[in-house]
């Protein structure tokens, strides 16, 4: 009798707490969904802002575009991981040599990553330009453009640019124009060719992020660069 009495108590107790981890789960889920729609929509609207916002200063027939003394080449690496070339390197750098010939441009600051002695984009954009018949003395390299807000403010900050034109592909100048704009900069982009769809989805989506976070760097963070200028050799 007692061992009936032990159950009946343990059954009513386990039935009345059941219902309350139930609403709480559902709660949660509600909650959890409402928060992934609204970071989905604060995404769409920052990358729809800072693409609309810079459209008119992206250029892509190099007949139309105005000149300026200064470029910022906005570095990548030059393999992709599985050792192949990387496309979006060798558009830019041939878009690059193709703008000092035409006299679009007279000096050209490289800018990108060198965080290791084994790893130098701006090393790696030079000697491809150098291939291309863009002399040496028309370049300099900017070894601490770990990033594109970096590279944006290091140029006026380090290099003393504030009048440029940005190479890099449509989908990265939006974004780089869209800070030099916050920072003071004159700035117009050439978009170099861009390479075939599907190419490389995972850096599509990567700047999909990339340029919320942008408008963080802009309006809230405001990370400082770095304000020296030599490469890593250790």
């Amino acid at each position: 009798m007692n061992t009936s009495v032990y159950s009946s108590d343990q059954s009513n107790g386990a039935s009345s707490r059941r219902p309350y981890p139930a609403r709480l789960v559902k709660r949660m889920v509600k909650i959890l969904i409402l928060s992934g729609f609204v970071s989905v929509v604060v995404v769409l609207l920052c990358n729809w802002w800072v693409v609309t916002s810079t459209r008119s200063q992206i250029y892509f027939n190099i007949h139309q575009l105005p000149s300026n003394d200064v470029a910022l080449v906005l570095g990548t690496s030059k393999f992709v991981r599985s050792g192949k070339e990387n496309l979006f390197f060798r558009y830019r750098m041939e878009a690059t040599a193709r703008l000092w010939k035409e006299g679009k441009i007279k000096y050209i600051i490289l800018s990108g990553n060198n965080d290791s002695e084994y790893y130098n984009e701006p090393m790696d954009m030079q000697k491809a330009l150098l291939k291309l018949g863009v002399p040496e003395d028309v370049m300099t390299l900017d070894y601490a453009g770990f990033r594109t807000f970096d590279s944006v403010v290091r140029c006026k900050e380090v290099f003393n640019q504030d009048k440029i034109t940005i190479v890099s592909q449509n989908f990265h100048n939006a974004r780089a124009l869209y800070i030099g704009n916050h920072e003071g900069i004159e700035a117009i982009a050439f978009a170099a060719q861009d390479v075939p769809d599907g190419y490389s989805l995972r850096t599509l989506i990567r700047e999909y992020m990339a340029r919320p976070y942008a408008m963080l760097d802009v309006y809230l963070i405001r990370p400082k660069p770095e304000r020296g200028n030599w490469p890593k050799t250790r």
